[in-house]
C-alpha cells in the first residue's frame, strides 16, 4: 500500500513515496524538481519507484502545472493511481477553517496547518499554535487550542524582497550579506532587513495569539529557507523539514481509511 504525496509550489515540486498512507509511515524515496523540469520526471525520478496504491497532493502553482503532473504520471504505464488533490475545505483532520472564503485559502497552507496541529497533539495536550512557512513567499499562521484557524498573513520572502529592491532603486545589485545586529554594509543591511521584517511578522502574530489565547503559543517553522531564519527568530522554533508531507499523511490516512 505505498503512498505518493505530492507538493507543488510556486518554485519547485517535491514528492516522496511512503509504505502507507498514514502519520509516521516510512519514507521509501523522495525527490524535487524544480517547475521548469516537471515534464522528466517520468523518464527520471519516477522511473525506477515501486508503483504507488494512493496518491494526494496539493498544489499552488495553477492549473496548468497540475496538469503536466497528471500526465507525467499517465506516462507511468505501470501505475493505475487515481491522482487526488486536496482543495482547503471547512473542515479536515480536526481543523477548523477560519478564512472568510475557506476555498480560497492556498492548500499548501492548509495541509501545513493540518500536520502542524498534529505533530503537536502526538507530543503532548493541544496548544495554541503560530506555523511559519519560509519559501519563496513567507505565510504566518495562528491556530487556537481548539484546533481553529484564526488566520494568517502573507508576505514575500527574500528573494522577492531583494528583487523588488534591484528593480525600484538604483545601486543596489550587490550580492547576498549576512545578518548583522547592526549591518555597516549595503549587501548586510539589505539581507538583514529582510530577514528582520519576517521575524517581526512573526513577532506580532506570537503576540496576537498570546493575547487571544493567555497561552504561550508553539511555534513550528518550516520550509527550504527555514534554517535561515531560525536564528534571527525572537521565540524558540522547532524547525520541522517535511510538514506539507506530514500534513498530506493525515489526511491521507482519513480520506482512504485502512
Amino acid at each position: 500500500m505505498t503512498f505518493l504525496a505530492i507538493d507543488v509550489g510556486n518554485t519547485r515540486l517535491k514528492w516522496a513515496l511512503y509504505d502507507a498512507h498514514r502519520p509516521g509511515a516510512a519514507l521509501i524515496a523522495h525527490g524535487a524538481e524544480f517547475l521548469d523540469h516537471i515534464d522528466r520526471l517520468a523518464e527520471s525520478s519516477w522511473a525506477q519507484l515501486p508503483v504507488p496504491t494512493r496518491m494526494l497532493g496539493c498544489v499552488v502553482a495553477g492549473d496548468a502545472a497540475k496538469r503536466r503532473v497528471q500526465e507525467q504520471m499517465e506516462q507511468m504505464v505501470r501505475w493505475d493511481v487515481e491522482p487526488q488533490w486536496v482543495v482547503s475545505s471547512a473542515e479536515e483532520a480536526g481543523l477548523t477553517n477560519g478564512y472568510d472564503h475557506p476555498s480560497r485559502l492556498g492548500s499548501d497552507r492548509w495541509v501545513a496547518m493540518v500536520g502542524a496541529r498534529h505533530h503537536v497533539l502526538a507530543r503532548g495536550p493541544a496548544r495554541p499554535l503560530v506555523v511559519v512557512m519560509v519559501g519563496t513567499a513567507v505565510t504566518v499562521e495562528c491556530i487556537d487550542v481548539d484546533g481553529k484557524f484564526l488566520g494568517g498573513l502573507i508576505l514575500p520572502g527574500h528573494g522577492i524582497m531583494l528583487r523588488a529592491l534591484e528593480t525600484g532603486t538604483a545601486g543596489l545589485h550587490v550580492p547576498t550579506g549576512e545578518v548583522r545586529p547592526f549591518p555597516t554594509n549595503t549587501s548586510d543591511a539589505l539581507t538583514s532587513g529582510g530577514t528582520y521584517a519576517i521575524a517581526g511578522a512573526v513577532e506580532r502574530m506570537y503576540q496576537h495569539l498570546l493575547q487571544h489565547s493567555g497561552q504561550e503559543p508553539a511555534c513550528i517553522m518550516t520550509g527550504g529557507a527555514g534554517w535561515k531564519m531560525a536564528p534571527s527568530m525572537t521565540r524558540p522554533f522547532e524547525l520541522v523539514d517535511n510538514l506539507i508531507f506530514d500534513g498530506l499523511l493525515e489526511i491521507a490516512s482519513r480520506r482512504f481509511g485502512a
